[in-house]
């Protein structure tokens, strides 16, 4: 009887062993999968973390369309013209600076309201 009783035994343990097996199986292909959504979504998270980075530097231009001296576009043009020796003055607009005199009503234009 008692090699019967050890046989059983055995038999049960092998039972049990494969419920195990079999339960293992099913945890490995979850942690499996869960594995690869993580990966997926670590991916993910990072391009969307550098299109928001992307998309709030476009909207830091687009909000605050200055230069480092605080002038908008249209001033830099009009700085820019007046470097390049023009009036942009509502008195003397368009005409020539004679010898790159400076003039008071250009520099009142252009910072104006940077001051």
């Amino acid at each position: 009887m008692k090699q019967k009783n050890l046989y059983d035994s055995f038999l049960q343990l092998e039972q049990e062993t494969q419920q195990l097996l079999s339960q293992l199986d099913v945890i490995k292909e979850t942690m499996s999968g869960t594995l690869e959504k993580d990966a997926e979504l670590e991916i993910e998270n990072e391009h969307l973390r550098q299109r928001l980075e992307e998309l709030q530097k476009d909207n830091a231009s687009k909000n605050n369309d200055s230069d480092e001296n605080g002038l908008s576009k249209s001033k830099q043009n009009l700085e820019k013209l007046y470097e390049e020796g023009y009036h942009v003055c509502r008195e003397f607009y368009g005409s020539r600076r004679e010898n790159d005199e400076s003039c008071m009503f250009c520099t009142d234009t252009i910072y104006e309201d940077h001051h």
